[in-house]
């Protein structure tokens, strides 16, 4: 027997490949397949199954494109409906790979078709269940996202509460639990950095699975809950309809432009030219009106958070050798458009004598100084519980997850400081303010990290899981 957690940190998502006497299986697949083709080639195993937890909305599955590829049946649990060739188990119903067998159990909160897959060993031994977004460890998948018609955010937690309590909590403590994702996800609020536990320690320390009653579980699990991104319903959507090979898209945006080329394009077609280098490079000069969300961070997450149209043309910009890990980040979360890359990167388009453009990058302690001179605007744009747990006193909350809501408050001809927690999301955000006409932006290097370090007054501290909850 032999199960491979396959963990991508940028999505905080975890696939899983199974596999047993000559057989194999592959649980929630990301867009990119040749891992898991060729895993089981050089196994010498056939791939038979591709068992999906439920309609993914934080990324987009391979499963159609795997099956195509690899002869695989695509299994999704009860009362999932596909526009695609699959087969939907029913509660309780068993499937074998070589001496293993896998048992839907459907666990309807996360989503109406959420499934979790009980693995048992050829001794009959419970071993684990790939527990998709029902039960994290430390957490439970957040149930606001399937509601439709008379169905509640309440009445899904319901639904959870049932199936986590009838379900999955009599099974043995020893039984491993493996699921969709951890800590940076979206799609729970508090989850662990582990990727795995055992199913009696959750029981221990899992807040969720400590509920005494279903009211209890309710209101512990619905409070604190952020709007979701605003690309899942779109991905949910393709991951039930299927999408285009990766190949195609590879073949469309693998396309070397020169600065020119680039240029010419860029005014054309409307495309954003998305620069992924890492954010104090980028602010040293970049394409004017570029926007920057680097590679070296949760790039797919925040494309996704930002860019409200998945047909979007995008102009890539990135550091040489980049540009196919780029395409197929982008293709993980349904942006399928990109038509071309600046060849040669931002120094060909520097040695081109085109015109560039810069953000202001200060240190914690100069901005300590620009504070104590005279009044400034400083904007925050951590998560609403990262502000609540700690923050500056005179600082603003303006999390770059909304700033598309909270952009019409800002002056063009003003001057912004611009902080997160440790300098990713506020060159984003910087870029985004640039683009859109404000001029005077200046970046916090180094965040609220940095910041702390100095004697700026800061709100007494208080613990996040609590900020949460307000």
């Amino acid at each position: 027997m032999k199960i491979e957690q396959i963990y991508t940190g940028c999505l905080a998502e975890a696939a899983y490949y199974i596999e047993s006497d000559g057989e194999a299986a592959i649980i929630d697949p990301l867009r990119e397949v040749a891992t898991y083709l060729k895993k089981a080639e050089k196994a010498g195993a056939t791939i038979k199954y591709i068992f999906e937890t439920h309609f993914h909305a934080d990324f987009v599955s391979g499963h159609v494109d795997l099956a195509e590829k690899s002869g695989a049946e695509i299994i999704y649990g009860p009362t999932a409906k596909t526009k695609f060739k699959s087969h939907i188990a029913k509660d309780g119903e068993q499937f074998k790979i070589g001496k293993l067998t896998i048992t839907a159990l459907h666990t309807p909160g996360h989503t109406l078709e959420s499934t979790t897959y009980l693995l048992t060993d050829e001794n009959g031994k419970d071993h684990c269940i790939f527990s998709g977004d029902t039960l994290f460890i430390g957490d439970v998948g957040r149930p606001d996202l399937a509601q439709k018609g008379h169905l509640t955010m309440d009445d899904l937690a319901g639904m959870l509460y049932d199936s986590l309590n009838e379900k999955i909590k009599p099974l043995a403590d020893d039984v491993i639990v493996y699921p969709a994702h951890g800590a940076g996800s979206a799609c729970g609020k508090s989850m662990s950095k582990e990727t795995f536990d055992t199913l009696g320690h959750q029981k221990q320390v899992n807040y969720a699975l400590k509920a005494e009653t279903k009211e209890q579980f309710i209101a512990e699990v619905t409070d604190g809950i952020l709007p979701p991104p605003q690309y899942f319903a779109k991905n949910a959507a393709i991951n039930k309809g299927g999408v285009e090979s990766i190949d195609e898209v590879f073949e469309k945006g693998l396309n070397a432009l020169s600065p020119k080329q680039f240029e010419e394009l860029a005014n054309q077609t409307g495309a954003i030219m998305l620069d992924t280098r890492d954010p104090q490079i980028f602010a040293k000069g970049f394409i004017p009106n570029s926007i920057n969300i680097g590679l070296n961070g949760q790039f797919a997450p925040w494309v996704g958070a930002l860019i409200t149209d998945l047909q979007q043309p995008i102009l890539l910009i990135t550091d040489q050798g980049k540009e196919e890990e780029t395409i197929t980040r982008l293709t993980r979360v349904g942006y399928d458009n990109t038509i071309g890359y600046l060849d040669g990167g931002f120094e060909r388009w520097t040695t081109a004598g085109k015109e560039i453009d810069t953000i202001e990058s200060i240190s914690a302690e100069a901005f300590e100084q620009a504070a104590s001179v005279g009044e400034i605007t400083a904007l925050d744009v951590r998560k609403p519980g990262e502000y609540e747990a700690e923050h500056l006193e005179f600082t603003l909350s303006r999390p770059l997850d909304f700033i598309n809501d909270w952009m019409g408050e800002i002056n063009p001809k003003a001057t912004y400081y611009i902080h997160c927690a440790g300098g990713y999301r506020s060159m984003i955000a910087a870029s985004i303010l640039k683009a859109r006409g404000v001029e005077n932006v200046i970046d916090i290097a180094g965040g609220y990290g940095a910041i702390k370090n100095t004697g700026l007054k800061r709100t007494d501290f208080a613990c996040p899981s609590k900020a949460m909850k307000v």
